[in-house]
C-alpha cells in the first residue's frame, strides 16, 4: 500500500492474530487508529481483500493509522472460525493491542461490518469511537444490532444499489427502526467492482468531516 505497511502479529483469545498496519508517510500527523475487519472466513474473506484495502487507503489518506487483521482460522490467524461470537473477541483483541490509546475508529466490510456494529456496541460505554464506517453491512445473513444512536453522527454506512449477497432492503430495513442514514453507490454490487475510486471518495469525505 504505501512504504508504511508493516505486517506482524499479536496475541488473541484463539492464539496468534496476523495483522497489517499502515501507517501515513513519515511526518505527517496522525488522527488516531482505525480496526478494519474483513468480509466473511468461510467465503474467502481476508484482510487483502479489495474493499478492505480501499478502506485502509482512505483511513492513511485522512491521517488515520489503519490496522487490518484476519480473523480467527485465516492465513495465519490461528483458532477456528466462530460465526461472529469469537470474531467479536478477536477485533477488541486488536483493538486493545494496537489502539489502547489515543483516538480510535472502527469499519467493517460485510461480516466484517457486523462484527464493527458489535465491538462499536461493547465499546461504546467505557471508550469513545470516533468514526464508524460501514461497507456492505451483512444485516440479511446476520441479526446485526442497532449502533448506539449517540454513534450515529461518527457513522457512515455504505451499500450498493444492486448488491446482490446483501439485498439494499435488508439493510434499510436495518437502517430504518434507528433513523440512520445509509448512502447508496446507484448501480453498485457487493464488491463495488470499477467503483472503489467513489468508496474510497465518500470513506474519505466522511473522514474529513
Amino acid at each position: 500500500m504505501n512504504s508504511l505497511t508493516r505486517r506482524f502479529q499479536l496475541a488473541g483469545p484463539a492464539g496468534v492474530i496476523e495483522a497489517l498496519r499502515d501507517e501515513p508517510m513519515a511526518g505527517a500527523p496522525t488522527r488516531g487508529t482505525a480496526v478494519i475487519a474483513h468480509p466473511h472466513p468461510l467465503f474467502g474473506g481476508t484482510m487483502d481483500n479489495k474493499v478492505v484495502q480501499t478502506l485502509a487507503r482512505a483511513f492513511v489518506q485522512a491521517g488515520w493509522v489503519a490496522v487490518r487483521f484476519n480473523f480467527r482460522g485465516v492465513g495465519a490467524s490461528q483458532g477456528a472460525h466462530d460465526e461472529g461470537g469469537g470474531e467479536l473477541d478477536d477485533m477488541l483483541a486488536v483493538v486493545a493491542g494496537e489502539a489502547a490509546q489515543g483516538p480510535l475508529a472502527l469499519a467493517g466490510f460485510s461480516f466484517g461490518s457486523f462484527v464493527a456494529v458489535r465491538a462499536a456496541e461493547w465499546l461504546w460505554s467505557s471508550r469513545a469511537v470516533e468514526k464508524i464506517v460501514l461497507v456492505g453491512t451483512a444485516a440479511a445473513k446476520f441479526q446485526v444490532p442497532a449502533l448506539p444512536t449517540e454513534a450515529h453522527d461518527a457513522a457512515l454506512v455504505v451499500h450498493g444499489e444492486q448488491d446482490d449477497t446483501v439485498p439494499l432492503a435488508a439493510v434499510m430495513d436495518w437502517a430504518r427502526p434507528q433513523s440512520l442514514p445509509v448512502t447508496v453507490v446507484p448501480g453498485g454490487g457487493h464488491f463495488f467492482h470499477g467503483q472503489l475510486p467513489l468508496l474510497k471518495s465518500l470513506v474519505a469525505r466522511h473522514l474529513r468531516s
